[in-house]
């Protein structure tokens, strides 16, 4: 009698540990209970400029002068230009190139089309019941099918005939 109580109790459990939302295949909160600290950004200063008619047109849900913008702001105190990081199109020396690999046509709904397929893909590799009681990630588990043997696919040229560099060796077992 007891038996059969335990077994109904771990059923019970592993079904509800079975159901979710969204399959998150890499739990990256596991064991975080606290806010991210990281997460929060000061703004900048709110400053008058020297000249009022040099301030952008508002743009609702464009970006503010006062929003934080750290990746620019490293850039800049690396000496880079954080001008450099806004998409300005394809640069003119890269023209050749991408007429060259579009070919054969591009597909301007590419980001949403892979966006759906890798959503079904994990759909269809959720975590399994003691993984998702155990919370660990599955990630790995789940996108072994799609990895390269990188080994094996140098082998694959170098007998096509292709030249190719050597590549690190084989991980020890």
């Amino acid at each position: 009698m007891r038996a059969i109580s335990l077994t109904i109790g771990i059923a019970a459990l592993m079904g509800m540990t079975a159901c979710g939302g969204d399959p998150k295949l890499m739990n990256l909160e596991r064991g975080q209970n606290s806010p991210d600290e990281f997460a929060i950004l000061p703004t900048k200063p709110i400053s008058m400029p020297p000249d009022l008619a040099l301030l952008p047109t508002p743009t609702p849900g464009s970006s503010n002068l006062t929003d934080p913008t750290p990746v620019a702001d490293a850039v800049g105190a690396m000496g880079g230009n954080p001008a450099a990081l806004t998409d300005q199109g394809v640069a003119a020396s890269d023209q050749t190139m991408v007429a060259y690999a579009s070919r054969s046509g591009n597909d301007p709904a590419i980001r949403t089309t892979l966006a759906q397929a890798d959503q079904k893909w994990r759909e269809r590799n959720k975590p399994r019941p003691l993984e998702r009681l155990a919370g660990t990630s599955v990630y790995h588990r789940a996108y072994r099918p799609m990895s390269l043997d990188s080994q094996a696919e140098q082998q694959r040229w170098q007998r096509a005939g292709a030249r190719t560099p050597s590549a690190p060796p084989r991980p020890e077992e």
